[in-house]
């Protein structure tokens, strides 16, 4: 028999199958019943070879028999009676009796024979494994929330029979002695439908060098992707990924988890790196949102996965994520702080035309609002866990100027770094405004021009109700209070020098009223209203209850001293060209005229007053 066996196992692989093959025609019953009744001989030999030294002659032909149903065999899916496989297992059992035996050259062929099954296992596994991929690419390309609801329902997409075959072929490769061949296969087929599946969702898996190179307009672009791609595997495709491994390796749970273990850290770590390459980008305000949304990916995701995974791959996934979080959070902190370098760095000379709101102003409060509005929780939560030991002194120095604060008010601004810093921030802008306003060589302009900023900052914090419950009703007080001595400033530097014209002092010299003096008197009361009117009708106040209210202090104090000052003396001018000439405006057009103030229109200058 010996001899025997290493005749056949010199005759070359393709003369061996040609010679079956003459013999015999694929799926002819007369193969298959010589096959099952070799596969017989075979089974009735394994329990008794390991105490014999002689092999059958039989083993020769089952061989023959053996080689050509695995050349030849097309489709494991339609093997209903899983004859391959059990083939396949017997051949491994006879691979692994004979391999401690002097039969070399047997041995030699049964493990050829072996080899052969196993590389066609692995492909038809990998197959397989792949056909999601294709039988599902139309329904993938559909956006949409449909789709997403689909995607939920079907992931990973394999019927039963299909998980079944991939179990029956992971079952013999790993008996066979090929289980990193198969693992190996499984790895690489999974990571490779997890990139292509959230590629369909926008994001593609870049590399932490590639991301360091990009733009951040290019960056920044990726960032949504990148969050729904976080999401969809913490949330949806990692517990499908868990399922298939554990379907498909049902009978090495161990094996599983270390599979399932391995490809989530490798894509989580692959995600985290995109993370960590946007903290390294250079600091600018307008970054700060998308950073948070970052952070909050981050902090919000995790625990989903930390139950489905072994205990050493939880704690890599911990310990990673919380180092880029804490990256990301120290970074955010830094952006939200340069917005004091961008109030300092704004040093521009030229005043805004009209006293309007500063563009500086309206940037800052809108930043501010929306931080508070949309991530106020989240940046609250980044400044207490992730402020450095070191903070400024003076960070929260400015809530305890404010006039009636109370030691609780102040204890509780001291444990809100955040807080702090959004009044250090406002109390920045005041003095930034403050230096603006001395640009107006005119102090009643400057004085609307606070008013216009002070104004624009208290209504943006009145109208957030998160920025307004930080600062709470102190510092709305303090502005408010502010506000009215500009209002008072302003009064007195325009309308009481006005008021002025109609003072009666010197009109009466001995009882009788001096014409000269009245028709003076008159005179500069136009001239300077008239003047008034031109230059503050170019003024913007667009806070329509600050022009309403500042409209209306105006005609309080002019109009009754003017309808007053009119009636007493207008008597003592000749009817006609004289009352034309020195009465160029009634009560009525001098409240025309303030109720054309502050539109920033230069056409009201043009108008004819009666």
């Amino acid at each position: 028999m010996e001899e025997s066996s290493v005749a056949e196992a010199d005759k070359p692989e393709k003369e061996i199958q040609t010679q079956t093959r003459d013999n015999t025609e694929k799926g002819d019953p007369q193969t298959r019943y010589a096959l099952e009744q070799a596969s017989l001989e075979i089974e009735i030999l394994l329990s008794k070879l390991s105490t014999q030294e002689d092999i059958p002659e039989s083993v020769d032909k089952y061989l023959d028999l053996a080689h050509h149903k695995i050349s030849n065999h097309e489709s494991l899916l339609e093997d209903d009676d899983d004859s391959f496989f059990k083939l396949v297992n017997q051949i491994s059992k006879l691979y692994k009796t004979v391999s401690d035996s002097s039969h070399g050259p047997l041995i030699n062929r049964i493990g050829k024979i072996q080899q052969r099954a196993m590389c066609y296992l692995e492909d038809e596994f990998v197959s397989l494994m792949d056909e999601p991929r294709t039988n599902d690419s139309e329904a993938a390309d559909q956006p949409g929330e449909d789709q997403s609801a689909d995607d939920e329902s079907n992931y990973p997409g394999y019927s039963q029979q299909v998980l079944a075959t991939l179990n029956k072929i992971a079952k013999e490769m790993i008996s066979g002695g090929y289980e990193s061949e198969c693992c190996e296969a499984y790895l690489i087929t999974r990571r490779n439908t997890i990139e292509e599946t959230l590629d369909k969702l926008g994001y593609q898996m870049i590399s932490i060098d590639d991301a360091q190179k990009m733009q951040w307009e290019a960056l920044e672009k990726e960032i949504p992707p990148w969050i729904k791609a976080f999401k969809q595997c913490v949330n949806l495709y990692f517990s499908g990924e868990r399922s298939l491994v554990e379907n498909i390796f049902s009978d090495h749970p161990s094996l599983s988890s270390t599979l399932f273990s391995n490809l989530v850290c490798r894509v989580f770590i692959q995600l985290l790196n995109f993370a960590e390459a946007v903290a390294t980008v250079k600091r600018s305000p307008e970054k700060l949102f998308k950073f948070l949304d970052i952070y909050e990916t981050l902090r919000d995701n995790l625990s989903a996965i930390e139950s489905m995974v072994s205990k050493e791959c939880a704690n890599v996934l911990r310990n990673e994520t919380t180092t880029t979080r804490c990256r990301i959070g120290e970074t955010a902190i830094c952006i939200f702080c340069d917005l004091e370098n961008a109030i300092q760095s704004d040093t521009g000379k030229t005043p805004v035309p009209g006293g309007a709101v500063h563009p500086l102003t309206r940037y800052t409060m809108n930043y501010v609002k929306y931080a508070c509005d949309e991530y106020k929780e989240t940046i609250e939560q980044v400044f207490k866990e992730h402020s450095k030991t070191t903070e400024r002194a003076d960070s929260t120095s400015r809530s305890q100027n404010y006039e009636g604060d109370t030691q609780k008010d102040r204890d509780e601004d001291e444990q809100s770094p955040f807080v702090g810093q959004v009044l250090r921030i406002l109390d920045l802008l005041d003095s930034a405004l403050d230096s603006k306003s001395k640009l107006y060589k005119d102090t009643a302009l400057s004085c609307i021009f606070m008013m216009n900023n002070g104004r624009y900052m208290l209504q943006k914090i009145k109208g957030s109700a998160e920025l307004h419950q930080a600062m709470r009703d102190t510092w709305c007080r303090k502005t408010s209070s502010e506000l009215r001595n500009y209002h008072n400033t302003y009064k007195r530097e325009t309308w009481m020098n006005l008021l002025g014209c109609l003072n009666v002092e010197g009109l009466n010299v001995n009882g009788k009223v001096v014409k000269p003096v009245l028709k003076e008197r008159f005179k500069s009361f136009n001239a300077m209203f008239d003047e008034i009117r031109k230059t503050q009708s170019l003024w913007v106040v667009n806070d329509k209850q600050l022009q309403s209210e500042l409209r209306v202090s105006i005609s309080a104090i002019v109009i009754p001293a003017y309808r007053s000052f009119l009636a007493r003396f207008s008597g003592y001018l000749d009817p006609g060209r004289q009352t034309e000439k020195y009465i160029k405006f009634q009560p009525e057009d001098i409240e025309a005229c303030i109720d054309e103030l502050f539109d920033g229109n230069s056409g009201s200058m043009g108008r004819k007053k009666a």
